[in-house]
């Protein structure tokens, strides 16, 4: 819901940044490989109860995440680049709400949910971007990006919002697994409804 209102805000420093890392010699895929590990660790040290240890690394993952896409947009943007920051993406989005899994027995059922949110949500996305590359569709709002990114209320910003006050209130996890689950649903509703509207214009 936020992250195409924060790209103005957060890409300029990011794409310096990018310039900079390219400029070094470092690609954006190694960033991005970079951020899926960064943030199983994140999700490691979450099941071994150090949250704060965990939300550093969500934090350290998330600054990867952004930082491959500013050097790739300084040097190129390659499908195989974009396929490769949509599993990294969900790497992460499974890591954490495991991690918290199996820090404590109460947390388990909030867990699965949330991680089936996910996949809902990731099954979404997916077939949105699929069915609009097919059609030949694009869009700009989440910046230059390799295939077309659809919008929902549940996305990158929200996600890493839900992570920290999980890290932050590690006892209120249940509560804030059910309660994003919840927005991630509605999410795969309002993109569902957006492209029953879309895709059938030329139907």
């Amino acid at each position: 819901m936020f992250d195409a209102r924060l790209r103005p805000l957060i890409d300029p420093p990011l794409n310096a940044a990018g310039r900079s890392i390219a400029a070094a010699g470092i690609s954006a895929d190694a960033l991005t490989l970079a951020g899926a590990a960064v943030g199983v660790g994140a999700g490691v040290s979450i099941a071994f109860e150090n949250y704060l240890l965990g939300l550093g690394l969500v934090l350290v993952s998330r600054i990867l995440d952004g930082l491959d896409g500013a050097v790739a947009r300084a040097t190129s943007i390659t499908d195989f680049g974009g396929y490769l920051d949509i599993l990294a993406d969900f790497v992460f989005y499974v890591a954490v709400p495991v991690g918290f899994g199996l820090a404590a027995p109460a947390n388990a059922i909030p867990a699965l949910i949330l991680a089936g949110a996910f996949a809902l949500t990731g099954v979404s996305f997916l077939s949105f971007a699929a069915v609009a590359g097919r059609r030949g569709e694009t869009t700009t709002a989440h910046g230059a990006k390799s295939f077309f990114y659809s919008t929902g209320i549940a996305e990158g910003a929200e996600t890493i919002a839900a992570f920290i006050a999980m890290c932050l209130f590690p006892n209120l996890f249940g509560v804030i697994a059910y309660g994003y689950a919840a927005l991630c649903v509605i999410t795969v509703a309002q993109r569902t409804l957006i492209a029953r509207r879309q895709f059938r214009q030329d139907d």
